[in-house]
């Protein structure tokens, strides 16, 4: 996507992206908190630390409680009428695989469903109910944040931010002005400023949060920022949300003044992301894009998904080629809006990010099976989480590998690698020691 992308959506480009393109396979490593373990991933902190690297956020969303398929729209724009899976054999038994209820993902206790909010009490109850499948627990963050730190160096901040796991227009784009908000507080509390970086690994749908704000984040001033600051601003006001009010016109004042997040780079980890928004490179540091992948072509193009109908059906619930999640929740997908106001917010966001509306769209966005944004670099990695089981809670359909903390290791060697141009002669070793 170009320069001042201003809220355009993915081209969805099925060309080899070349040099961005990365395919690997999880390795064997050093077992979680073993004395190995511990001295890779403090070699890979002052790594991080060495390219100026002061924070690390892990944002995330719930896959329960949520339509991660967002199969709610699909049915709304015809996808469970008569006429419109006509001819094409299996899409019925895609649709049901993917709808909330029918997807085999349980709902919360007491029926809970978005908004979440980003405190302590949410955190637990997700971590108890939801361990650390698409989920990046306090467990997990703690025991990063200690392991990379174990040098003694500058310290690396860690935290972690659930995003409200709305997953419509409007949800995604209230979640941009709430995180930035939120790392704006942030990089002033811990007094962070120009030549400082901030990375953020965002899970899932957490991915197009950050696409939305790096078009918020756009040096230029781009029409679609008003707007969509506008639409939120109104949202806000009519649903009677004044921290979300207070938050909006913040925002706006630094944009307009150039100086949000003092000048701190944000780089991006995505894990996950479905290929939807654009992204606006101006707006962010570094890129990067990681995928659960696994190569079922037989034409040779190892960095687009496998989608044909009826075989996908057959693969999905053993997650037989990566993340399905990542496939499926493209354009014309996504869960609906629950009161008038937000729905009115929603249509007003949508014609801004995305043009494609409609069943025959979705289904059209699915087929490209396009795995890397036309932005930053691309990882394709075979997680080896295909292990034969039926039962969606081992793999949530291929999309809660990227948060285990058996690939704690493995990711954050990649990232650094990827991202800061770390060589592998430099890299800490990912193995045990014979």
């Amino acid at each position: 996507m170009p320069v001042e992308n201003n809220f355009q959506h993915d081209e969805l480009s099925r060309k080899n992206p070349g040099n961005r393109l990365g395919v690997t396979e999880v390795t064997t490593v050093a077992k979680a908190e073993s004395p190995a373990w511990y001295e890779a991933m403090a070699q890979w902190g002052s790594l991080l630390v060495e390219a100026g690297v002061r924070a690390l956020v892990f944002l995330h969303g719930s896959l329960h409680g949520t339509d991660v398929f967002g199969a709610q729209r699909l049915d709304e724009a015809g996808g469970d009428k008569r006429g419109y899976s006509r001819g094409i054999s299996g899409l019925d038994a895609l649709l049901s695989l993917m709808r909330e209820g029918e997807n085999g993902i349980p709902p919360l206790p007491e029926n809970r469903r978005p908004p979440f909010v980003n405190d302590g009490a949410t955190q637990a109850w997700l971590d108890k109910e939801v361990g650390d499948a698409g989920n990046f627990t306090n467990d997990y963050v703690a025991l990063a944040c200690r392991a990379l730190n174990r040098q003694g160096r500058r310290p690396l901040h860690c935290s972690r931010v659930v995003w409200r796991s709305e997953h419509h227009h409007l949800g995604r784009a209230v979640a941009a002005v709430e995180l930035l908000d939120w790392l704006q507080s942030f990089c002033e509390r811990h007094h962070l400023g120009l030549g400082d970086r901030i990375m953020v690994q965002a899970h899932g749908q957490g991915g197009l949060v950050l696409a939305l704000v790096s078009n918020l984040l756009c040096p230029s001033s781009i029409t679609g920022r008003p707007r969509l600051l506008e639409i939120v601003a109104e949202y806000a006001v009519r649903s009677q949300q004044p921290r979300l009010a207070v938050a909006v016109e913040r925002l706006t004042r630094l944009l307009d003044r150039g100086v949000v997040l003092n000048n701190v780079l944000l780089d991006v980890v995505t894990l996950g992301t479905p290929v939807r928004y654009g992204w606006d490179p101006s707006g962010i540091g570094k890129l990067l894009h990681i995928v659960n992948h696994r190569h079922l072509r037989i034409d040779g193009k190892r960095w687009l998904a496998k989608m044909e109908l009826p075989q996908i059906t057959i693969e999905m619930p053993v997650a037989w080629g990566g993340d399905y999640v990542q496939e499926l929740a493209v354009a014309g997908s996504d869960a609906l809006p629950t009161t008038e106001e937000a729905r009115e917010a929603n249509r007003a966001v949508w014609e801004l990010v995305e043009p494609y509306d409609g069943f025959e769209r979705w289904l059209e966005c699915a087929r490209r099976a396009v795995r890397c944004p036309s932005e930053g670099g691309c990882l394709l990695v075979d997680y080896k989480d295909c292990t034969g089981s039926s039962h969606v809670q081992d793999h949530y359909y291929g999309h809660a590998v990227y948060t285990r903390r058996e690939v704690m290791l493995f990711n954050t060697a990649e990232i650094v690698r990827r991202l800061y141009g770390v060589s592998v002669e430099r890299g800490a070793p990912l193995a045990e020691k014979p």
